[in-house]
């Protein structure tokens, strides 16, 4: 039975597909449980370029798995930028600001990107422009009607086209920009036998107003421990391995389902849950916040945060009969594996 948490980014139904590149699509519309939060994954074939295109009602987060790319923006208050980006670096585009991805290399490239709605509103420019008469157009450029009689009129994105020509990189794209951001080149602030972390939030990259991202590895001496997020939804993607979750609903029904490369999951505000590696390679996850600074509250600080006697009452139990539970000020976010795998 499919878990009501987890939906598929590789074996999806496509948005867009052709031998320029493809586009899937998670949205509540595939995983109505998701609120706040979705994702795509975009495929762009060498020298094809994702369109001019803004989202009306959505910030865009994204990460680049592979390849490089010329990121172009027209922020609000016509700021221009450029930059390029190549695996596993970021990028962040607010919402309403026009922006395209060309693929600059030799090979394809692929990305993942977060948006911070459940329903991304998108437009672009050739439907912009489809919606305007050629006198309308020909006054907004100085130049008569006649000249944009070629362009194909269509209301609707044409989402990936091919490039005519060589990149055209401008020089600015060289330089750093604040739309951009190398999480990969971060240090990791969590780093043990048991994974890692590295994080793009707003006290690193302070562009992040609504969303955030964790690069979370998790190796088989590892697991996070079981927590919840008091303030925040959490969307995850499977980027490589295996691993397994188990997730409280409020009703009491627990979900614990399986994860594989291309596997998004959701999980609301404050519901408990927790992420165990499976099998012997390390798992690889790219985590989406709906805020610039996800908080924790992990199990092992719970139970710092009460009396012993407080804890045997709620459990049911004597307090000669309830564990040395460690004094924990701080949630670890990572633990130990010490124990074989549940089966």
């Amino acid at each position: 039975m499919q878990s009501k948490h987890v939906h598929s980014l590789k074996h999806g139904e496509f948005e867009f597909n052709t031998e320029l590149g493809s586009i899937i699509r998670v949205c509540k519309n595939h995983l109505p449980i998701l609120k706040g939060l979705s994702i795509k994954r975009l495929i762009l074939g060498a020298g094809a370029i994702r369109e001019p295109h803004w989202h009306a009602n959505a910030t865009e987060l994204a990460y680049c798995v592979s390849g490089k790319a010329l990121i172009g923006v027209l922020d609000n208050g016509s700021v221009f930028s450029s930059f390029i980006v190549g695996a596993g670096q970021m990028f962040h585009i607010p919402s309403g600001a026009v922006h395209h991805i060309e693929n600059i290399g030799e090979v394809e490239a692929e990305f993942i990107i977060a948006f911070r709605s459940d329903l991304p509103e998108d437009f672009s420019m050739h439907a912009a422009f489809g919606a305007m008469t050629n006198a309308v157009l020909g006054n907004t450029y100085d130049l008569p009607g006649s000249a944009f009689e070629s362009i194909a009129r269509t209301t609707m994105g044409t989402h990936i086209v091919k490039r005519v020509g060589s990149a055209v990189i401008p020089p600015s794209a060289l330089y750093n920009s604040p739309h951009s951001f190398d999480i990969e080149a971060q240090n990791a602030l969590l780093d043990s036998s048991a994974g890692s972390a590295r994080f793009a939030r707003v006290q690193f990259w302070p562009v992040l107003k609504d969303i955030s991202m964790y690069s979370l590895r998790i190796t088989a001496k590892g697991m996070r421990e079981p927590h919840w997020h008091p303030e925040t939804a959490e969307m995850g993607y499977v980027q490589r391995g295996h691993a397994r979750m188990t997730v409280l609903d409020p009703d009491g029904n627990t979900d614990t389902y399986e994860l594989s490369p291309g596997d998004v999951y959701f999980i609301p505000r404050a519901y408990p849950h927790h992420i165990e590696q499976l099998g012997s390679d390390e798992v690889h996850f790219l985590i989406f916040f709906d805020q610039p600074t996800p908080g924790d509250i992990g199990y092992r600080a719970t139970a710092s945060a009460f009396s012993r006697e407080v804890i045997a009452a709620t459990l049911g139990i004597g307090v000669n009969d309830l564990p040395q539970l460690p004094f924990t000020p701080a949630d670890p976010l990572l633990v130990n594996r010490i124990n074989a795998r549940d089966e």
